[in-house]
Parts: C-alpha cells; structure tokens; sequence
C-alpha cells in the first residue's frame, strides 16, 4: 500500500508540473509564433557518399505507421557506426515529405545544451518568455502533450531528435511525451534498460558489412578521381574494421596524403605507428565532423570508469584489447589473474588513504564492469555464449593499445597470458572452447611475442601448440611446435631447458603426424644432451626415454620399446616409488608392448594387475587408466579369442572416452576404431561399416586424407565392406589404397603391411588362392624383416599361409 501510495502521488506531482508548464504558456505575454512547418536547431549535413541502410530506414519508418507503441526510436551503436547520419537521413525525409510540421534538432551532449534546445522551440513555436531557460523547457514539453481537440494543439506532427545523448540522466524530466502525433528520434552510444522503456523501442546500428564498406571507400575515393582495385577496397575495409566513421576518416587521410590502399595499410599493420596518425587532423576532418574516432571512442571510455565499480573499465579494457576481437570467454576476464590486474590498476578512492591497500576487485565487479562497457558499446558482452562472451572492434583495441606505455603492454600481456592458462581445461574435451583459446593465445603472441618469451617463455606458448595437437589438427601441431623450437633456439640457444623441452614435444607430434621413425631420430638425438645438461635421472630425460619408448613401438620396433620400458621403469621405480603416477603410466606402456610383442596373456595379465592399482591412485577418469582398460579389454580379446567380451567392454568404455577426454581426442578414436573391428569379427558387420564410416569422415577432417590413421581406418573399412559388396570393386579400392600407401608412408611402414595382409585374406576367401599364398609369402618376408619373427601380425601372417597352404 504504501508503495502504491509513493506511486500515486508521483504521478499527481508530475500532472501538477504539466498543468504549471501550460499556465506559464498560456498565462505568459505572447509573442508572434514563427510559420509552419518549423524547424528548430540545425541538421548536420549529409555525409559525401551517404550509404543508405534500408534495415535502419524500414525499422524506423515502422513508428510512423505504428498506432501506440514506438514513438520513441533509439539508434544505438559503438561510436562511429554512423548513427547521426541514419537520423539526419530520416529527419530530412520525413520532412521533405511533409510529414511532420514541427521538426527539433537537439544536439543532446549534455543537460543544458537538451533544456536550450527546447527553450529555444518554446520561443520560436509558442511565442513564450525566454528569459528562464528551464520554465520554456517545461512549457515545450508540456505544449508536446496530447490534449482535447478544443485547444486544436494537437493537431501539429512533430519530430524531435535527441542526437549523441552521451548520459541518459541528461534526459531526467525531458523526455518528449508519447503521442499519436508527434515522434522522437535518439542517437546514443549507450543501450541501457532504461531505452527500452516508457515505448521507447531500441534499434540496433551496425557496421557496414564488407561489400558497404568497399563500395563507400570506391565512391568517396572516386569523388576526387582516385582509383583502387576491388581486392585492395575490400582488404582496406576488413582492416579498419567496416566501421563507417573509420572509414571516412581513412579515406579523407589517404586523398590529403596522396597515398594509396596498399601504403595505407602497411602502416596500419605497423604496430609502432599509433591509429591517431593515420587519420586526419581534427581540423580536416570530412563531412563536418567533430572528433576524430579514437576521441569518440575516450570520451565513452572515460564515462565508463566514471561508473560503479569506478575506475575498472579501462583496466578492463586493456586486458580485452590484448585478445581475439572475435571472441573471449567470459571466464578470462574475471579469472584470478585478471582481477588481480584490475585490483592493481585501480587508484585508491576515498575514504582510503593514499598508504592503504586497494580493496581486491571480486568477479562480481569485473562483470559488472563488462556490463557497463557494453551499454557504452565499447564491447559486446553476450554471457549466453560464454565461449565467446567479449567482443571487441578491433580499431577500439588497437586505440587503447596505442595508449599503453611499452612496459605496460608486457605487464598486461603476461597478465592475459596468464588468465588464459587459469582457464584453460588440462584436455580439450570442447574443441570449441579450445579454438577460441587458440585464437586468443594467438593474437596475444601476434601482438606481444616478446612480452611471452621474458622473462623465460611463457607455458601457454607450448599449450598451444598441444591443443591444436589434442583436438585432432596434428600436422598443424607438427608444425607450431618446430617454430617454437626455432624462436628458441635463436632466442635462448639449442641448450637451454625450455628448447630441449620443445624438442620433446616435436618428436611427439612428428610421429602423431605420421612419422614414428622420425620422431625416434629426433628423440635418439635429444636424449643423450638431456643426459648431459640436465643429468641422466632429471624428470626432463626421463620423460623423453619415455617417449621413445611409444614411438619404437608405432615405429615397428616392438622388442626395443619392451627393453626401452623395462629400463625406464626400473630407474622410476628406484627414484620415484612404486606409485608414483610416472612409474604406472610405465608400467601400462611395458604391458602393452609385451602384448604386441607377441605375449598376449602375459601382457593382459599385467594390465589386469596394473587397472585397479591406476584407479585408486590417479582416479577411474584419468586418461591412463581409460586407457588400460581399452588395452586390457583388446589384449584379452587377442588372448582368448573371445570378442563379444571385447564388444561389450569397449562399448562401455567408449562413452567415458568421449565425455573425459573428448570425441577428436586418439584414445577415443582408437577406442571406437577397435570397437568396429570387434563388432564386425563378432558378426555384427553393418554396425563396423556404419562405425568406421563415421571415424572415416572425422579423421579426413581432423587429420587429412594421407595421415597413417586415417588411411588405416580406410583400410578397416574397405575390410568390412568386403563382406557385402561387389568382389571386383572392394579389389580396386584395396589396390588403390595401397597404392596410396606405398607413395605416402613406404612400402614397409606398418599400416602399408597391414593392408597388404588385409588384401591377401580377401583373395583368399574369394578364391584367388594362388594370389592369396605368393603375396603371403612375400608378406611374411617383408614382416619378418621389419617387425621380427615374433610380432603379432607376423605371427598371423605365418599360420595364414600354412592355412592357404593347405
């Protein structure tokens, strides 16, 4: 009751207020009103080259016909989108039209220049005093209000149009009024709440897209018959980001200057040369221009951290000006690290005193201060795709950098370095989410390298470069990290640690990329200078034995991974313990080598042992225990011979591989490679084509056609299908793989033998057997040079042939 009571009486207050106004009107000495139609305040002039926006135009023509609602339109928009050219654009036309008879052009940058404006209407429309500027304000107002015919004031159509309201408190007690008659036009940087309401309807102004901004940037230059090539115009346009005063202003300095597109944009590409020196002096600015786009831009800022929680936004806006344009997550800008910028960059503010510590800034007010540059269109900040939460236009990025000191570019560059790697996940299950952390890394290493590299290299370099690895892009991965070892190797030498270490990773995803042996070379080379510079029982050394261990192993040499294993863990064992995550994750790589070797039941009997020790140490969801259960259920299998068992284990692993380490992730991919094969060994041959079909399609998307991987799962494919379709053309697809093979990973790389094999039984059962037992007995020359007497597929091959044989 009491709420309703306040509400009462404001409204009463506020028609009291109305009917005094209209007293001091009608009660005041009158003066001759001037001729109608009217037109108070001067419209800026039409921009050279106005680009019409047939959205802009059509969503405010629709409050000239809308009977209610509407009658406020509010052109929103970052500054320089050009939104006091869209209502120029309709002000003018609406009165060449002759659809309004009163029109007011209010320059709206602050409170007196709005009650000005509306005295100066009051004086020029109702023939009122103008010696009390407010009084005449409220009379105009009041004079807008719908009234009873018998006044016959309602009769006037009326325009009012509040340009570059920079504060909407401004605007407290000056609304126009709705009316049936009359309209009122806003142009804001801001898009608060409080646009949206009391009828007032919130239009969004954009950038231009390409194409607009090409052709602006032709016809502005053609006018002083200059001529650039269409690629150039375009290229221009995505460089300034089709912001449309940006372009203007570009334009305006590439005539004065008499340069052209490509010179143009070499100096805006040089990060040494300030934005502010591209574009032209505030004297020369074109079409009547008042500021030049980096002022707009500080005046918004600086309003901006004039808002609670005060003094964040540009702190906060310097740390955006670091990252993607495009997109950053949410959760960087209000991770430890940033707060912990943001609380440092913030000046004390009473009633503190000048020797006390800052308050530490809380997420709530970083995100609070997201939100208040976002209604100043500084940023769009859009939590429901917290992926991509910020964006930020480029020019406005590179103006606040401009404004950094060198040193405070480092500083805040090592800052979102560091949120960065505090948000990113330890395995990238969401290839979305790591994309965009990529992107972001990326640009912060464009704009900062050396800020990354001191004072020792900064990890999310190598982070990466792994991502790109985990998600599936290995080439790429391949080759991030030889760049990386290039720069630092020309930055801190070939011996230091962190070049060693990049070595390492190197050889990792050289043989993911499809060259096991490559990465043995390069592991053969590193170890014994790890030995030498870091010692022989560093974590370094040991982890690169480690590696060489599982790339003899991809690489065809079974035997020397097994002694490679066997040796590591001993030394694990005497240095670490036996529990230590290093030494398990050993001992699951020795069991499996043994099982390949040869030793099936040896080595599924020691996953077996191994599986539950792995799941109370490092936990059920760790990538090594996933995977011993993968290895376990495929080597019993291989062991007993008994694959529905098999069937059934991977069926249930499959889905904790996909949601712990992701569906791009190897080990998922292996997981449900195997899965088809034992599904179609099992008699289920339809679910293997339709599972390898699908893990097809993905590989040639994440690895490319000639990855070893991928043609392996060709091969596993082209198996199956064996079993149902036309004999002719499953021969010409195997024969065409090999072939492929052969070119792409050498007639004796592992998957080359494979196939062959996979070639052979097909003629065998279709009863080529002549083919079928000279190919085999090549075959098992072949693998048991390359593999040994003892390796599985050799093994195979050998009680194959004595098959065919018989």
């Amino acid at each position: 009751m009491l709420t309703e009571g306040l509400r009462v009486h404001a409204a009463g207050r506020e028609s009291l207020a109305v009917g005094f106004a209209e007293q001091i009107v009608y009660a005041a000495p009158q003066r001759a009103s001037a001729p109608w139609p009217h037109q108070t305040g001067v419209l800026p002039r039409r921009a050279d080259c106005f680009r019409h926006r047939a959205d802009i135009a059509e969503a405010l023509d629709a409050a000239v016909s809308d009977g209610t609602a509407g009658r406020c339109q509010v052109l929103s928009g970052v500054g320089g989108a050009g939104k006091t050219q869209l209502a120029v654009h309709h002000a003018r036309c609406a009165w060449q039209a002759g659809e309004v008879d009163l029109l007011v052009w209010v320059t709206a940058s602050s409170r007196e220049a709005v009650i000005a404006a509306y005295a100066q209407a009051a004086g020029e429309t109702l023939g009122g005093p103008l010696s009390d500027p407010e009084r005449a304000a409220s009379a105009f107002l009041a004079w807008l209000h719908p009234r009873p015919p018998s006044d016959g004031s309602n009769g006037c159509r009326w325009l009012v149009v509040l340009d570059d309201v920079a504060d909407l408190g401004h605007l407290r007690g000056l609304w126009p009024p709705s009316s049936p008659r009359g309209r009122t036009l806003v142009t804001t940087r801001r898009r608060d709440a409080a646009l949206t309401a009391h009828e007032r309807r919130l239009v969004q102004v954009d950038l231009f897209t390409e194409a607009e901004a090409a052709t602006y940037l032709r016809d502005t230059l053609a006018v002083h018959g200059r001529d650039e090539t269409p690629e150039q115009l375009a290229a221009l346009a995505r460089d300034l980001g089709c912001l449309p005063l940006a372009l203007s202003q570009a334009a305006a300095y590439l005539i004065d200057a008499d340069l052209d597109c490509a010179t143009y944009r070499t100096r805006l590409a040089d990060r040494n040369t300030t934005l502010n020196t591209l574009l032209p002096d505030p004297s020369g600015l074109p079409d009547d221009q008042a500021v030049t786009v980096t002022a707009a831009w500080s005046m918004s800022l600086d309003q901006a951290n004039r808002t609670r929680p005060h003094n964040l936004a540009r702190p906060m806006l310097q740390l955006a000006a670091m990252l993607d344009a495009n997109g950053i997550p949410n959760r960087v800008l209000t991770s430890p690290p940033a707060l912990a910028y943001l609380t440092d960059q913030r000046p004390a503010t009473p009633p503190y005193s000048h020797d006390c510590e800052p308050l530490q800034t809380t997420a709530e007010e970083a995100t609070s201060t997201l939100r208040t540059l976002h209604r100043l269109n500084l940023i769009d900040h859009t939590p429901k795709s917290p992926h991509q939460a910020i964006r930020v236009h480029q020019l406005i990025q590179r103006a606040v950098r401009d404004n950094l000191p060198v040193g405070h570019i480092e500083s805040c560059a090592r800052v979102a370095a560091n949120a960065l790697m505090t948000v990113w996940p330890e395995a990238d299950r969401d290839t979305a989410l790591a994309q965009v952390l990529r992107a972001n890394a990326e640009t912060l290493r464009t704009l900062a390298e050396d800020a990354l590299w001191r004072p020792s290299p900064h990890p999310l370099l190598l982070r990466t470069g792994q991502s790109l690895g985990e998600t599936g892009q290995v080439t790429a991965a391949r080759d991030y990290i030889r760049r990386l070892v290039d720069t630092s190797r020309s930055r801190l030498g070939p011996d230091d640690p962190h070049t060693l270490n990049a070595r390492r990773s190197l050889a990792w995803w050289q043989g993911e990329a499809g060259d096991p042996t490559g990465a043995v070379a390069t592991l053969t080379s590193l170890l014994p200078r790890q030995k030498q510079l870091l010692e022989p029982d560093h974590p370094d050394t040991l982890s690169t034995r480690s590696h060489l261990g599982h790339w003899q192993r991809y690489a065809g040499d079974t035997a020397g991974a097994v002694t490679t294993f066997a040796l590591l863990l001993k030394d694990q064992q005497r240095l670490l313990g036996p529990d230590h995550p290093d030494t398990l994750i050993t001992r699951h790589d020795l069991a499996h080598c043994q099982a390949r070797n040869g030793d099936f039941a040896a080595g599924a009997q020691a996953l077996a042992e191994l599986l539950p020790r792995l799941q109370e140490t490092l936990g059920a969801e760790h990538p090594t225990t996933l995977l011993t259960r993968h290895d376990l259920a495929f080597w019993r299998s291989k062991a007993s011979g008994d694959v529905t068992r098999a069937v059934t284990a991977l069926a249930q692993l499959l889905p904790d591989m996909e949601r712990v380490l992701g569906p791009e992730h190897h080990h998922a991919q292996i997981t449900r490679s195997n899965l088809a094969n034992f599904q179609g060994e099992a008699g289920d041959v339809a679910g293997a084509v339709t599972t390898l079909t699908a893990l097809l399609a993905d590989r040639q998307r994440n690895l490319g056609a000639e990855h070893p991987r991928t043609l392996l799962t060709g091969s596993d494919l082209i198996r199956w299908q064996a079993r149902t379709e036309d004999p002719a053309t499953v021969n010409e697809a195997f024969t065409d793989l090999l072939e492929k093979m052969q070119q792409v990973l050498g007639p004796d790389h592992p998957t080359t033998l494979k196939t062959r094999s996979y070639l052979t039984r097909f003629w065998g059962e279709t009863g080529n057997t002549a083919d079928a037992v000279r190919e085999l007995t090549d075959l098992l020359a072949d693998q048991t040079r390359i593999l040994g007497p003892h390796h599985p597929d050799t093994v195979n091959t050998r009680d194959e042939l004595a098959q065919w044989r018989g």
